[in-house]
């Protein structure tokens, strides 16, 4: 009973850190409400899109509110001004929203796209920066108190390397908190789920996770020592506490605290936001 009790603790703090990791993430949706003419307006902005689907700002209306919409958007770290050419008026009408699945919703959305880039689209990792502004009558209402939001572009990574990356990571957490409430347990026995931890981790983060980068950002590995990506820096970190956690506690010299201190290490690294810092087109290297 001891034993479940500890599992169904690492499992509900796993779940309470994948959650806490994935909401404070940048590119996770932003979601605001406006009241603008008496209506108030629920609205959901995009902060990640990919490139082989073309994208659209959309915000629910209701019907016949007579308001309108424009966006204006530039390339992010670019130096380039707001201005008029890069403003999109929003258009009307029925729309599919990505999130909960509804359809034929009343909407305005205008596409998002970059003169001189191919098929109108950012590179892998580009970022842009866009502003929604909705107009009813005399009133206006600036979406996300009129802050730029900063949407990033990735590759379509298939299914069948993006699941078994995520549920690799996820079960690496699982068992490194499991790992670390062993040790804290008399009599605990926490090498054995350490070692699955480590095991865990070369398939998530060093197998599987550069595939899905290759694909998502077309490169294998821009964490240390060729880039500053966070999250591959993250996973390399937590691999090396684990690694150094089983080197230095074998044959029961101190594995207890050893493993006890990675799985404390693995917790702060990944209540760091999920894809903080991570890759990102240098648009300064382009010309104007």
């Amino acid at each position: 009973m001891k034993r479940a009790a500890l599992w169904v603790l690492a499992g509900v703090l796993t779940l309470a850190a994948a959650f806490y990791q994935r909401r404070t993430g940048p590119t996770y949706p932003l979601r605001e409400s406006e009241t603008l003419c008496g209506q108030l307006l629920s609205y959901r902005l995009e902060r990640s899109a990919v490139l082989t689907r073309p994208f659209r700002v959309k915000v629910p209306v209701p019907e016949g509110a007579g308001i309108t919409g424009r966006v204006e958007y530039q390339r992010y770290k670019k130096g380039d001004a707001w201005n008029p050419e890069r403003t999109v008026d929003m258009t009307y009408g029925l729309v599919s929203l990505t999130h909960g699945g509804e359809k034929n919703i009343p909407a305005l959305t205008a596409p998002l796209s970059w003169p001189g880039e191919e098929d109108g689209r950012p590179p892998m990792a580009g970022k842009l920066a866009y502003k929604a502004t909705l107009s009813c009558g005399g009133e206006t209402a600036e979406l996300n108190k009129g802050r730029p939001v900063i949407i990033r572009f990735r590759g379509d990574v298939p299914p069948w390397v993006m699941i078994p990356h995520i549920l690799a990571m996820f079960l690496a957490m699982l068992f490194g908190t499991a790992a670390g409430l062993e040790a804290l347990r008399p009599g605990g026995k926490p090498r054995r789920p350490a070692l699955w931890t480590l095991l865990l981790i070369i398939l998530g983060g060093f197998f599987l996770g550069p595939i899905m980068q290759k694909y998502a950002f077309g490169a294998w590995w821009t964490g240390f020592p060729f880039g500053s990506d966070l999250t591959d820096n993250k996973t390399l970190i937590v691999f090396l506490g684990w690694l150094g956690a089983l080197l230095l506690g074998r044959k029961g010299r101190g594995e207890r605290y050893w493993i006890l201190g990675a799985a404390a290490l693995m917790l702060v690294i990944y209540l760091v936001p999920h894809s903080l810092l991570g890759s990102e087109f240098d648009y300064t290297a382009l010309g104007p």
